[in-house]
C-alpha cells in the first residue's frame, strides 16, 4: 500500500495541474499566430482584437474541461454544424459560401480559398466578426450580440472579463501566478482539502488553509478579475478572483480588503487584495473564533456546472517558483 501512496499523489497532481495550467501547452509561437489573427480580425471589422481573443480564451476553457468538445486548436471558438451551414441546410457540412449564406448560416471565408470551412481558424474568426458586426462595434453592442448566441449570462460575463483583462495588460500570456502570502514570512500550510467541517452542517473543506500573522498581506496569485467582495457567514470577509484559465480563485476569512479594491477591478499576480484575518463564523463581523490563517480555494467551470479542485499542489509549485527567483 505505501508504495501505491507516491503513485496515487503524482496522478491526483498530475490532473490538478493540467486542469489549471493546460493553456500552457501554447509556447510562444502559438501565441504570436493567435494574435495576429486577432489583430487582422480587428482590421477587417473595427471591433477591438481584445473581444475575439476573449471569445476564443472562453471557448478554449470549455474544451479543456468537457469531453463533448474537440481538444483546443490554435483558434479554439467552436461553432456547431448547425449554425455554420444554417438551422435548414439540408447539407450540414456545407462549405460552399454562397449556399450556407441562402440558408443564414454563420460560415464565412476568411482566407479567400473559396470555401467556409468551420474547422480553419481564420474562417471560423472570420464568421464570429460577420456576426458581432450585425449588432455594432460598441462594447454595449458586443455584449448584445454574445448574449444572443450564448444565451448565458455567465457566458457574457466570463467573456467580457477575459475581454478586458487582455485589454488591460495587451498580451495573450496571462499565465504567470504567484503565492498567496509574501514568500519568506512567517506561515504555515498543509494539504486539507477535502477534509471535513462541521459548523453550519456537515461538508467537505473545500481549500487550503495557510496559517500566518494577523494582516500579513494577502495577494491575488494571479492575473484576474474581482468577481466578489464581502461578506460571508462561513468565509467571513472575503474576495473571489476569476482568472484567464476561468479559474476561480477564492481568498477567505480576511482581516480586511486593500484600500480600493472593487468588483470588477483587473489585478495581476501579486497585487495585495487584503490581509490575513479570522473572521467568519457568524453574522457580518464575527472574528476570533479560530487562529488567524487564509482560507484559499480553487474552483472550475464548465459552462454547466462549478466544482472545488485541490489546490495545495499549486500553492507548492508557486511558492517554490518564487523562492528559486529570490536565489
Amino acid at each position: 500500500m505505501l508504495k501505491l501512496i507516491p503513485l496515487v499523489f503524482i496522478a491526483m497532481l498530475w490532473m490538478n495541474l493540467s486542469v489549471e495550467a493546460a493553456d500552457n501547452k501554447d509556447d510562444e509561437q502559438m501565441y504570436k499566430e493567435r494574435m495576429a489573427l486577432f489583430q487582422k480580425m480587428e482590421a477587417v471589422t473595427n471591433i477591438p482584437w481584445y473581444y475575439f481573443a476573449g471569445i476564443d480564451q472562453y471557448e478554449r476553457n470549455l474544451r479543456f474541461v468537457r469531453k463533448d468538445l474537440p481538444e483546443p486548436d490554435t483558434i479554439s471558438i467552436y461553432i456547431p454544424e448547425y449554425k455554420w451551414a444554417g438551422p435548414l441546410n439540408p447539407n450540414a457540412e456545407d462549405s460552399n459560401p454562397a449556399s450556407i449564406s441562402l440558408f443564414q448560416g454563420l460560415g464565412t471565408d476568411g482566407n479567400a480559398d473559396g470555401k467556409a470551412n468551420r474547422l480553419d481558424g481564420e474562417d471560423v474568426l472570420a464568421a464570429v466578426g460577420r456576426y458581432l458586426s450585425m449588432y455594432g462595434t460598441t462594447h454595449d453592442d458586443i455584449k448584445i450580440a454574445l448574449w444572443r448566441y450564448y444565451g448565458r449570462d455567465k457566458a457574457v460575463s466570463l467573456i467580457i472579463g477575459n475581454a478586458n483583462m487582455y485589454k488591460t495588460f495587451g498580451k495573450l500570456d496571462l499565465q504567470e501566478k504567484a503565492f498567496p502570502l509574501p514568500v519568506g514570512t512567517h506561515y504555515t500550510y498543509k494539504n486539507t482539502w477535502g477534509a471535513a467541517r462541521g459548523w453550519g452542517g456537515r461538508r467537505i473543506h473545500e481549500g487550503t488553509d495557510l496559517f500566518a500573522d494577523y494582516g500579513l498581506p494577502v495577494r491575488s496569485t494571479s492575473y484576474g478579475v474581482v468577481e466578489m467582495k464581502g461578506w460571508n457567514r462561513y468565509g467571513g470577509w472575503r474576495v473571489g478572483i476569476r482568472d484567464i484559465n476561468n479559474t476561480y480563485h477564492y481568498y477567505a476569512h480576511l482581516s480586511g480588503f486593500a484600500d480600493g479594491l472593487e468588483i470588477g477591478q483587473i489585478v495581476k499576480p501579486g497585487t495585495v487584495i487584503g490581509g490575513v484575518g479570522s473572521t467568519g463564523y457568524g453574522p457580518p463581523g464575527t472574528s476570533g473564533k479560530f487562529p488567524p490563517h487564509l482560507h484559499y480555494g480553487m474552483y472550475k467551470d464548465n459552462g454547466r456546472t462549478e466544482w472545488s479542485f485541490d489546490p495545495y499542489p499549486h500553492l507548492r509549485q508557486w511558492e517554490r517558483n518564487e523562492r528559486n527567483k529570490k536565489n
